[in-house]
């Protein structure tokens, strides 16, 4: 049945690329039938006269990472979303600015599953050891790899999870290698998973699996072979098919996500950042056969999901809904508040087999600490370091900003 609610207005903003590959504007026209009226928003004109707002749906990676750049007119435009949401803290917002910052930084979006796993406590999932490099490779770099619990072969990853560069990636097989490594970055092991990856789309409580080429296996440890430089789009299009992609050597477990774990991933995703539409990359170890999750995108195109139109306006049902009931609300963030989430203990005793117990590049200090406080997800908060060469304060660093001139020095096409 049908659910009508006339008099709700929801604003959106969208580039016009991402507008067309999703073909927004028949969501509008599922909205109207349901009473909905949906408006375009002008970011160059103040929102209060557009409004009044029971919900914005936006993708504005590319103006927070401008803006965060110190352009000025990114900034503008980012901060007149910023006060409306302050001056109308009942307007539901998809998603909150904090956690989609947090999800366009790597080093933070892994520490954050970090975090979830151990609090989860369940022996089928194991995301990756990761690490940040802020400087150039140095004498010491090889045995803070090994400290970190990183192994080769390992993925180099740029640290800004969106834009077009973000997609360019690096197999790195020895040290020797290791001159190609250009930070900041991110590297994170390598984990054999006979070339299938599992891109999760999630829209509120529901969500799609959709199955996807990926890299094929490679033996474990230092290899003599050269570097592998690759787009990570385009070894995960559907049609993809080339050497770094051939499953002939396939090994060990072959099997889908299961859908328990992929369940709880994405609902403690929506709990800690208050979001709702965002993917989640996962590979299922051919040795294991646990779960890990390399990557966790902002706003991802959906393809491959038919029913996201569906999902989309029933979670805004949902929501308007629960408004209406004064329910609390789960996805509206207070004013100006940093987004936090409650701390479990970190999971004690021997790793399961085939996981790292090393949390990212978090020192025995930072976890000790961590335990009493709250997660901080806010983007502009920073997080803690083991040292100034590999850390994880890219928020506020130089480092981070050059990084976002370096690899978004256009402006970034949205996904």
């Amino acid at each position: 049945m049908q659910t009508f609610l006339r008099g709700k207005r929801v604003g959106y903003w969208l580039s016009e690329k991402k507008m067309k590959k999703l073909n927004f504007l028949a969501f509008a026209d599922m909205c109207r039938k349901r009473g909905i009226e949906v408006v375009q928003l002008d970011l160059s004109q103040p929102l209060e006269e557009q409004g009044p707002l029971d919900v914005i749906i936006h993708k504005l990676t590319d103006l927070i990472l401008e803006a965060d750049q110190n352009d000025t007119q990114a900034l503008l435009l980012v901060q007149r979303v910023q006060d409306y949401i302050d001056a109308h803290p009942e307007t539901i917002v998809l998603d909150p600015l904090p956690a989609i910052r947090t999800l366009l930084d790597r080093c933070k979006s892994y520490q954050l599953v970090h975090r979830i796993e151990a609090r989860m406590q369940d022996e089928r999932i194991c995301s990756p050891p990761f690490m940040v490099l802020n400087s150039e490779c140095g004498p010491d770099t090889l045995e803070q790899i090994k400290q970190h619990g990183l192994t080769f072969p390992f993925i180099c990853k740029t640290r800004v999870a969106h834009g077009t560069n973000s997609h360019e990636m690096a197999i790195i097989f020895s040290d020797e290698d290791l001159k190609d490594v250009k930070p900041p970055c991110v590297i994170q092991s390598f984990i054999n998973h006979n070339a299938v990856l599992y891109k999760v789309f999630v829209v509120g409580e529901s969500y799609t699996v959709v199955e996807r080429p990926s890299l094929k296996n490679f033996p474990s440890g230092p290899a003599d072979r050269k570097a592998i430089f690759f787009n990570s789009h385009n070894v995960s299009k559907p049609e993809s098919s080339s050497d770094l992609t051939s499953r002939e050597n396939v090994e060990g477990v072959s099997q889908p996500p299961n859908d328990d774990v992929i369940r709880e991933l994405s609902r403690s995703l929506r709990q800690a950042l208050r979001v709702s539409l965002f993917g989640i990359d996962v590979i299922i170890d051919n040795q294991t056969g646990q779960h890990a999750v390399i990557d966790i995108n902002a706003f991802p195109g959906y393809e491959g999901v038919p029913e996201f139109f569906t999902d989309l306006l029933n979670h805004i049902t949902s929501v308007l809904q629960s408004s209406s009931d004064h329910s609390p609300l789960p996805l509206a963030s207070p004013p100006s508040a940093p987004l936090t989430a409650p701390v479990s203990e970190e999971r004690s005793g021997t790793p399961s087999q085939g996981c790292s117990s090393l949390l990212g590049q978090e020192s025995e200090n930072n976890s000790s600490s961590s335990s009493s406080s709250a997660w901080i997800l806010e983007g502009d908060e920073g997080l803690k370091s083991q040292c100034q060469r590999l850390g994880c304060n890219s928020a506020v660093s130089p480092n981070f900003q050059q990084h976002c001139v370096a690899t978004i020095a256009t402006k970034a096409s949205s996904q």
